[in-house]
C-alpha cells in the first residue's frame, strides 16, 4: 500500500524523506476555512480535512495530512497575505512567546490516526531593520506566522518537537507509520 503526502511544502516533503520510505505527493484541494475554532483544533481540522481530501481520491493509499497554525495570544497567524502581513506578523512575535500547532492526520482504509504536537517558541526582539530585510527575502511569505524557525536569528527558544515549527512533528509521524507497519 503506498504513502501519500497531501501537501505541496517543500519542507514537508524534506522531513518525510528522512524516513526513506516510498511516497508521493498530492497536494490536497481541501478549502481552509477557518470556522472560529481554537488553533489547537484548527491545525487538527485541517489536516483531517486535506487527508481525506486525497483519501477520497485514492483509497488504496494511507495518505498523511498536516497543517500548522501559529497562536499568539488567541489570534492565529496563518500564512501573511503579503509583505505588509508579514511584518504585522514579525512585529507582534517580536521578543515574544507563542503556541506553534501542527495537526497530523493520517487516513487509510479502515485508520484515522490523529494528533497534535504544540511547540512554544520565543522571539527574540526583532529590530525593523531585521524585520525589512527578513521580508524582503520572500522566506516567509509561505509560512504560518511568517517566519521559518529554520532560518535562524528569530527564535531565542524553544520546548517541544523542532520538526513541529517546521511543518511536521516527525515523532508523531513516525508513531503513525509504526502503527500501520510502514516504517
Amino acid at each position: 500500500m503506498q504513502l501519500i503526502l497531501a501537501s505541496n511544502s517543500p519542507r514537508r516533503r524534506e522531513l518525510l524523506a528522512q524516513f526513506h520510505l516510498p511516497f508521493e505527493v498530492v497536494p490536497s484541494r481541501f478549502e481552509e476555512i477557518a470556522e472560529g475554532l481554537p488553533a489547537r483544533e484548527t491545525a487538527l481540522a485541517f489536516a483531517e480535512g486535506k487527508a481525506r481530501e486525497v483519501f477520497l481520491r485514492y483509497p488504496s493509499a494511507y495518505v498523511l495530512g498536516a497543517d500548522t497554525v501559529v497562536s499568539l495570544d488567541g489570534e492565529i497567524l496563518g500564512k501573511p497575505a503579503d509583505g505588509e502581513d508579514a511584518k504585522r506578523m514579525l512585529r507582534l512575535l517580536s521578543g515574544r512567546t507563542h503556541s506553534v500547532f501542527t495537526g497530523v492526520c493520517l487516513v487509510g482504509r479502515g485508520v484515522c490516526l490523529k494528533d497534535v504536537a504544540e511547540t512554544k517558541v520565543s522571539f527574540f526582539p526583532l529590530s525593523e531593520a531585521f524585520i525589512e530585510q527578513y521580508v524582503a527575502s520572500g522566506s516567509p511569505l509561505d509560512k504560518a506566522g511568517a517566519y521559518g524557525i529554520q532560518d535562524g536569528g528569530l527564535a531565542a527558544d524553544f520546548q517541544g518537537s523542532y520538526t513541529n515549527v517546521i511543518g511536521l512533528p516527525t515523532e508523531t509521524v513516525k508513531s503513525f507509520l509504526e502503527e500501520v507497519h510502514l516504517c
